[in-house]
């Protein structure tokens, strides 16, 4: 990253005392690939953890994959591919079918998301977990935090990295960064039943 991207993005963030590396959770290539490079500027190590077992349909799921996987490769930085499950999401989120955008659904796939990266954190010896979910415009911040908090207190030596991760110029950082990669940019949060009429 050029001296120039330092200065003008990523103001107003501040990496949790004592954190060098953290679990990231990755709903997508666009919208981690700021974060990540602002963390490696700022000396944090990130793991991508990709775990969305509610994108559908497959050939979604494989598209996002892909470029997800090809972001981390490309920065040299370690990647997890949890595959999908998009039956066990299914049942997870069973009654909850006709909920609104940003409502109680929303809320349970973030549950079920948060609390597999809280796991997978201290499987793997990494105490702070983070997730994008909470740079995209798609999803309401306070959802994410409740989620990300609800899997830190279930998760015994895990700890939430709570961040709003639009601010700083992140966001537009983002936008400059799907342009430079040319990564695949979805037009819907997932799950089907979010999908564009």
């Amino acid at each position: 990253m050029s001296k120039n991207c330092e200065v003008i993005y990523g103001r107003g963030i501040e990496v949790p005392e004592g954190v060098e590396q953290v679990l990231l959770h990755a709903c997508c290539a666009p919208c981690s690939s700021a974060i990540v490079e602002w963390m490696l500027n700022v000396g944090v190590r990130p793991t991508i953890f990709y775990f969305n077992p509610n994108i559908f349909p497959r050939e979604e799921y494989e598209t996002r994959k892909a470029e997800s996987k090809r972001h981390a490769d490309g920065l040299g930085i370690n990647w997890i591919d949890a595959d999908w499950s998009h039956g066990e999401w299914l049942s997870g989120i069973c009654g909850l079918e006709n909920e609104p955008e940003r409502g109680a659904r929303c809320q349970r796939c973030f549950d079920i998301r948060l609390q597999a990266a809280a796991e997978k954190a201290v499987e793997l010896g990494i105490n702070v977990f983070a997730t994008t979910l909470a740079s995209s415009r798609w999803k309401r911040l306070e959802q994410i935090e409740l989620a990300g908090k609800r899997a830190e207190e279930e998760v015994a030596g895990s700890r939430f990295w709570a961040q709003n991760w639009r601010k700083g110029g992140l966001q537009e950082r983002r936008n400059q960064l799907l342009k430079e990669f040319a990564f695949y940019n979805q037009l819907y949060c997932g799950c089907e039943f979010s999908m564009p009429k």
